[in-house]
């Protein structure tokens, strides 16, 4: 890929469209599956200030949320059931890839719901970890609440 298709602030967002990224590179990324995801992106984020780090939302699919961690930062760390880790590590034979949309323009299915800075600062992979955790805990009361099981 040449330097044109990129943004001159964040070199892993691409000018247009969407494009993948090899987890481990940039970014890792944590995948929460389902409006459970979209869930934990909005806790985070009021536990932010409104300022998570960079998250991105699938409108297709699973309707998956991915929330983009420092390479390597999921490690050592017991992971609630329904996250999917994507990292550089997942398997000698499997290799982890990440769709990244622009900051603007037609990025259909993908769209950020925290955008990235320019500044590189990524979602805290410890608070995320606590928030999943704590949202897991939760999870027979929050279904409940929702009509789901």
């Amino acid at each position: 890929m040449n330097q044109e298709s990129r943004d001159p602030g964040i070199p892993w967002v691409p000018l247009l469209g969407c494009q993948l990224r090899l987890a481990g590179v940039y970014f890792d990324a944590v995948r929460v599956a389902g409006p459970q995801g979209r869930d934990v992106a909005e806790r985070f984020s009021a536990l932010t200030g409104g300022d998570p780090g960079p998250v991105v939302l699938e409108r297709g699919g699973e309707r998956a949320t991915y929330f983009l961690v420092a390479p390597g930062s999921v490690r050592n760390r017991r992971w609630p059931g329904g996250v999917e880790l994507l990292t550089a590590a997942a398997g000698q034979n499997r290799r982890c890839y990440v769709g990244v949309p622009a900051l603007g323009g037609r990025t259909w299915p993908l769209s950020w719901f925290s955008r990235p800075t320019p500044d590189g600062r990524l979602v805290h992979a410890a608070l995320l970890h606590a928030v999943l955790c704590a949202m897991a805990w939760e999870r027979p009361r929050w279904a409940a609440s929702r009509g789901r099981q």
